[in-house]
C-alpha cells in the first residue's frame, strides 16, 4: 500500500476511534419505509416515530401516480442543470402552487433544502455584509451564511433582546443586513417568534429568511411558519423550505418577490451548477401540495398526535410535530433508542454535533397515520422508562 494511502487510513481509523469513544460515530442501517408509520429493519416491522413525513404523502397513491406518469412520460433524469437542458415544463406548475401557498410572487425550485440555503444566502450577501443567525439555525443555513463572506453573528436562541442588542451594535457597520432563522426548528420543536423577528427587522432594515423545512403543511393552516401567528402572513420576504418533508418528496425552495427569484436564477451557483430535479420528484410534490391546499383535516393531524403523546407522557404541549425527549449524555441516548427498539418503536438518538454537547435526546417525530394506540403505548414507555427512570 502507498504510504500516502496507508497515512489516510491511520488518519480516518483514528478519527473513527475518537468519535466512537465519544458515542458519535454513526452508521447507516438498512430500513424499509411503508404506509401508517410501518418499517422494516432487521427481520421486523416496527412503527417509526423519527420520520419527517409528517402526513404520510409519499405513500399516497396520487402522489405515487403523479410520480409513475411524469417517470413514464420524461423519464428518469432532467439530463443537466435547468439553464443547460431547458427548463421541464413540469417546474413553472409546482413553482406556481409554491408561491400561491406561501403568499409570495414567485418561487424557485432547488435539489435540495441544504443545496437551497448554499445558493440563496451567497446570492445575496457577501463581505461588507451582516448576517444574524439564531444559534440553533439549522446546518444548511450556517453553511450558507459562511459561504458568502459576510460577517456572522450567531445569537441566542430565540431571544429577541439578544438579538435587537446586536442589530443595534453592528447593523451600521454592514451594507446590507440578513437575519436568518428555522421556522420550526429541527430538533426542538419550536417556533421562531416572527412577529418579534419581523418588527425588528423593519425597523432596522434588514432582510429576514426562514427555513421552513419543518413549517410546510402542517403548521400556519399547512403554510408554514409565517401563517402560524393568527390572521394573514408575516413579513418573511425570503420564505425558503424543503419538498422532503410534509410534502412527502425530494427538492428545495425559496418563495420571494420575482425580482429577487430573477437574480437567483443568474446567481446562486446551487442552481446554476447542478443538475435539475428528476421529473418524477417534481410532479409528486406537485400532487402533494395540491394534497396539503385541499385536506384541512390531514394537516392538523401532525399536531394534533404530537398533543396526545405530550399530555400522556406529561410533556409540555408541543408547537410543531416534533417532540425532543432530552436525555443529556450520548450512549444514555443511544441505549433509550435501542430499548425503543426492542419495545417495536424506531425513535433514533440525536447527538452532538447535530445539537449541542450535553443535550443528545431522542427526537420523536409524528405522522398523520400514526395510530392513536401505538402513540399511548409509546408514551406509556417514555414517561416511565426514560423520562422517570430510577437513578442509577
Amino acid at each position: 500500500m502507498p504510504r500516502s494511502t496507508q497515512s489516510l487510513d491511520d488518519f480516518a481509523r483514528a478519527k473513527l476511534d475518537d468519535l466512537e469513544a465519544r458515542g458519535q460515530r454513526r452508521s447507516l442501517t438498512d430500513t424499509a419505509r411503508g404506509p401508517a408509520g410501518v418499517a422494516h429493519r432487521d427481520g421486523r416491522d416496527v412503527i417509526s416515530f423519527c420520520c419527517n413525513d409528517y402526513l404520510n404523502l409519499s405513500q399516497h397513491p396520487a402522489v405515487k401516480q403523479a410520480a409513475a406518469q411524469a417517470l413514464e412520460t420524461y423519464g428518469a433524469s432532467s439530463g443537466a442543470s435547468r439553464l443547460v437542458t431547458g427548463n421541464n415544463p413540469l417546474f413553472g406548475e409546482l413553482e406556481a402552487k409554491l408561491a400561491r401557498l406561501k403568499g409570495a410572487e414567485a418561487a424557485l425550485v432547488f435539489g435540495t433544502g441544504y443545496l437551497a440555503n448554499t445558493g440563496i444566502i451567497p446570492s445575496l450577501m457577501r463581505d461588507g455584509d451582516l448576517i444574524l443567525a439564531d444559534e440553533l439555525s439549522h446546518a444548511c443555513l450556517v453553511s450558507g451564511a459562511r459561504l458568502s463572506g459576510a460577517r456572522v453573528q450567531m445569537f441566542r436562541h430565540n431571544d429577541m433582546d439578544d438579538l435587537a442588542a446586536r442589530l443595534d451594535e453592528l447593523r451600521n457597520t454592514a451594507r446590507h443586513a440578513l437575519i436568518v432563522t428555522d421556522g420550526v426548528f429541527s430538533m426542538d420543536g419550536d417556533l421562531a417568534p416572527l412577529p418579534q423577528m419581523t418588527a425588528l427587522a423593519r425597523a432596522h432594515d434588514a432582510w429576514l429568511m426562514t427555513d421552513d423545512a419543518h413549517g410546510l403543511g402542517v403548521v400556519g393552516e399547512g403554510r408554514g411558519s409565517s401563517y402560524a401567528f393568527g390572521p394573514g402572513k408575516m413579513d418573511v420576504p425570503l420564505q425558503m423550505g424543503t419538498l422532503s418533508k410534509a410534502v412527502g418528496g425530494f427538492g428545495g425552495y425559496l418563495c420571494a418577490s420575482q425580482p429577487v427569484i430573477d437574480l437567483l436564477k443568474s446567481r446562486a451557483r446551487t442552481l446554476v451548477y447542478s443538475t435539475g430535479l428528476p421529473p418524477a420528484s417534481i410532479a409528486a410534490a406537485s400532487a402533494a401540495l395540491d394534497i396539503i391546499e385541499s385536506d384541512k383535516a390531514l394537516i392538523e393531524k401532525p399536531v394534533a398526535n404530537a398533543a396526545q403523546f405530550c399530555r400522556e407522557a406529561g410533556l409540555p404541549a408541543p408547537q410543531s410535530p416534533i417532540v425532543p425527549v432530552l436525555i443529556g449524555e450520548e450512549n444514555a441516548a443511544l441505549a433509550a433508542s435501542a430499548m425503543l427498539l426492542d419495545e417495536g418503536y424506531l425513535v433514533t438518538a440525536i447527538r452532538p454535533p447535530t445539537v449541542p454537547a450535553g443535550t443528545a435526546r431522542l427526537r420523536i417525530t409524528f405522522m398523520a397515520e400514526h395510530a392513536p394506540a401505538d402513540i399511548s403505548r409509546l408514551a406509556v414507555i417514555v414517561r416511565d422508562r426514560i423520562i422517570r427512570r430510577p437513578a442509577a
